[in-house]
């Protein structure tokens, strides 16, 4: 990985990477307890993992861009997902956004569901979405799903 200045102002390419210690937890829960993880196991699946965020995002913000809104939320990544051709992940992550709106509508209290669906909460959404992946998602539920995690 470069250390040099990227186009953006001068930020460090590290800099719009997922923090390696959250890559690395993930990583752990996924193997058995006495696997070991390389330094540059970890930093390959950060910078994957970041790029990959960053090109669903990316897809969902032009979506955003076209229809003149300023907030991705978690159904323009969904629909990104299916338009760039991650179509096995998609029931899995239409399960977690709709677990995700009712433990949110519940703390919210009563008659707010639909203010927090209007609010947008693609950012949560983002934010989980590595962990998704990483658990994989072979079939239509993920392994993370399947053992109650989300």
């Amino acid at each position: 990985m470069a250390d040099s200045d990227n186009e953006s102002g001068g930020a460090k390419e590290q800099d719009r990477f997922l923090p390696i210690a959250n890559v690395s937890r993930i990583m752990k829960k996924a193997l058995p307890g006495n696997a070991k993880i390389s330094k540059e196991a970890k930093e390959t699946v950060q910078e994957c993992v970041s790029e990959f965020i960053s090109f669903i995002t990316g897809e969902a913000s032009d979506k955003c861009q076209r229809e003149k809104r300023k907030t991705i939320n978690g159904d323009d990544l969904i629909w990104a997902m299916t338009t760039l051709g991650f179509e096995e992940y998609v029931e899995p992550l239409k399960l977690y956004l709709q677990k995700f709106r009712e433990m949110e509508g519940d703390k919210l209290g009563p008659g707010s569901a639909q203010q927090h669906k209007d609010s947008g909460n693609g950012g949560a959404i983002a934010n989980n979405v590595n962990s998704m992946f990483m658990y994989g998602s072979g079939s239509s539920t993920s392994s993370a799903a399947r053992q109650g995690r989300i």
